[in-house]
């Protein structure tokens, strides 16, 4: 973690949350009763931002210096609306292509998906507020630069993002092991929403849901799995090559 991705002390914090800094999150310690560290709290509830109550090592571990019981993770990158970028690919005459992260946590991935979406020209990423990999210079890098240029959107609820994509025109697609069609016998010519879920947990049951269409890809071999990333190059490019052929 370089030094630029974090702030840390209560009025550094403070003025940054002020200043409509792009939070990714923030950290208090445990049992703080500072006035100051409860107008944080207050704020940060208000503006819906993420804070997590840790123990005093957890701070430390991040820096040695002076954190005053907190600690606050910044952006380099700006948020944007999904139903905006929905709305310029329409006045475009584009038919839109999301990508939907659900809880991946690996930074590694996050940067490897970024990278290939990049590639194809994704218009937007979605990733949820809480439960995902922080948005860092050092995912910007692992991104090879490829988040410095596709759009992400950071929102509360998946849920409610891939009910406002269904209302305007998107199919919506879980890429998982149970799915019930194969990702190559599926129409990606119109505008998609694609779902990819944690190596771990998988797509959320709600997710799954929601979705109009549940796909997998094929395996041979004694793995039964790919890794979200490679899941995500194998979808993109059947979208592109059915939309260039």
């Amino acid at each position: 973690m370089k030094k630029k991705d974090i702030i840390f002390g209560t009025r550094p914090v403070l003025e940054a949350i002020k200043s409509n800094k792009n939070i990714e999150r923030i950290f208090i310690q445990k049992n703080t009763n500072k006035d100051i560290i409860e107008e944080i709290k207050i704020l940060g509830k208000k503006l819906k931002l993420n804070i997590s109550l840790v123990p005093k090592e957890k701070l430390n571990r991040i820096t040695r210096k002076n954190h005053q019981g907190i600690i606050c993770y910044i952006s380099p990158i700006s948020y944007q609306p999904i139903d905006e970028i929905v709305l310029r690919c329409y006045e475009k005459g584009k038919d839109p292509i999301i990508i939907i992260l659900d809880k991946i946590t690996d930074t590694r991935n996050l940067g490897s998906i970024s990278r290939v979406a990049e590639a194809v020209k994704v218009d937007a990423i979605v990733i949820p507020k809480k439960g995902a990999a922080l948005i860092t210079s050092d995912a910007i890098k692992t991104s090879a630069g490829a988040l410095n240029y596709v759009p992400v959107c950071k929102v509360e609820s998946l849920n409610y993002v891939c009910k406002l994509l269904k209302k305007s025109g998107l199919k919506i697609i879980s890429c998982t092991e149970k799915g019930e069609e194969l990702v190559y016998n599926l129409d990606y010519s119109c505008p998609v929403a694609v779902i990819f879920g944690s190596e771990k947990n998988g797509i959320s049951q709600s997710l799954l849901e929601l979705s109009d269409h549940k796909i997998k890809i094929p395996m041979y071999g004694k793995i039964d799995s790919l890794n979200v990333s490679n899941s995500t190059s194998v979808i993109l490019y059947e979208i592109i090559r059915q939309r260039l052929f």
